[in-house]
């Protein structure tokens, strides 16, 4: 198979689809590995890496794109990348469907296959392609919650950790999945006061016998979110439900009961987000204000540390990619349900139910595709 890797287009997207790892794992299985020239720069690693890995380097994506089995990407592709998909080419890459109909529509348009990262499980029920940017994020959300919380960005001019004499900030971590409970240990290791809101008792026990009292767990009832909501320097929206839209939690209404200043950070934004008032942000232009709170929701943060992010979502990702490669997509998918999973649309048709009930769109059993 050939498998071609273009250069992420997105804006400031340094990540790239595959390491020099993952291409030689690919030539060492037999297939052909095309990587667009400087694919790779932004994490680091050179044309003569992936040469080196056996790869050859085209100039343009359209080469890449014209002759490619499959597509290997980081984010969803832009406009311009899905126009050059082709019928019975096989994209895998993240896609976060849910809240984004124009690319929904391009890609059944398209006539191509898409697997998405974000909705490959694993034996545990877990999302172990999405698992290692939740960890990126999460860790960094603290992290950007605290820039965002500095007078000069508009916020409350709180020092996260606080100093001997004058308490530390309190973070809300909404959600105890992985990006809340690595948010919560980053915060909590920052010297901040945190606590994690869980719906799951079984969840909130295991954060509890894992780290004791170096942060608190509570149950995530409408009243106990408004009240922490409210009493917070730093909100972090946490929450994931896989392949769909996520919830919204927090208001606007609610704005007026938080400090002015207070710090909002919305990792769930890919999913269109869990505060009515998030919207995408950029690296470039990261922080925005409603109503006196100030909002950090950046669609790709782990874009911002890309070469670890690179090499621990290229981890994550080479034995599926290796799979596709060996198998083909369909054979694959059939001797492994949970990379059938991730198949979100084949060949005009979404595959996806909780997409399809976001965007009010007919869905397909993914088990009939496989079994026409």
């Amino acid at each position: 198979m050939l498998i071609g890797c273009p250069t992420e287009i997105k804006p400031q997207e340094f990540r790239v689809g595959m390491t020099p790892a993952a291409a030689m794992e690919a030539v060492r299985h037999g297939h052909e590995v095309v990587i667009q020239t400087g694919a790779g720069t932004g994490a680091g690693f050179a044309d003569a890496d992936y040469v080196a890995a056996g790869a050859r380097m085209a100039d343009t994506a359209e080469e890449i794109f014209s002759t490619a089995d499959m597509i290997v990407k980081v984010k969803e592709p832009q406009a311009v990348e899905r126009a050059m998909l082709r019928e019975d080419q096989l994209l895998f890459t993240y896609l976060h469907l849910a809240p984004d109909p124009e690319q929904t529509h391009d890609l059944l348009k398209s006539g191509a296959t898409c697997i998405a990262y974000e909705t490959v499980t694993d034996a545990r029920g877990g999302l172990p392609l999405l698992a290692p940017m939740s960890e990126v994020a999460g860790r960094l959300a603290p992290q950007v919650g605290a820039y965002t919380l500095q007078k000069a960005n508009g916020g409350r001019g709180v020092l996260l950790g606080g100093v001997p004499g004058v308490g530390p900030a309190k973070v809300a971590v909404i959600g105890g999945g992985v990006v809340g409970t690595h948010a919560a240990r980053i915060a909590a290791g920052m010297g901040a006061d945190v606590t994690v809101l869980d719906m799951s008792l079984d969840r909130m026990r295991y954060l509890d016998d894992a780290f004791g009292s170096v942060f608190r767990t509570r149950y995530a009832s409408s009243g106990n979110t408004a009240e922490l909501v409210a009493e917070a320097d730093l909100v972090i929206g946490a929450v994931l439900v896989p392949g769909a839209a996520a919830p919204k939690l927090v208001s606007r209404a609610q704005l007026s009961t938080m400090k002015p200043g207070a710090a909002i950070v919305d990792v769930a934004i890919d999913q269109g987000g869990c505060f009515e008032t998030s919207r995408a942000t950029t690296h470039a232009d990261p922080i925005y204000d409603v109503d006196g709170i100030m909002h950090y929701c950046v669609a790709n943060m782990p874009g911002a540390v890309a070469r670890t992010s690179t090499i621990a979502l290229g981890n994550a990702t080479m034995p599926f990619m290796i799979a596709l490669a060996n198998k083909g997509w369909r054979e694959a998918c059939l001797a492994d349900p949970h990379l059938r999973n991730g198949l979100n649309v084949h060949a005009g048709k979404l595959t996806y139910a909780a997409v399809g009930e976001a965007l009010n769109l007919a869905s397909v059993d993914p088990s009939s595709i496989l079994a026409a």
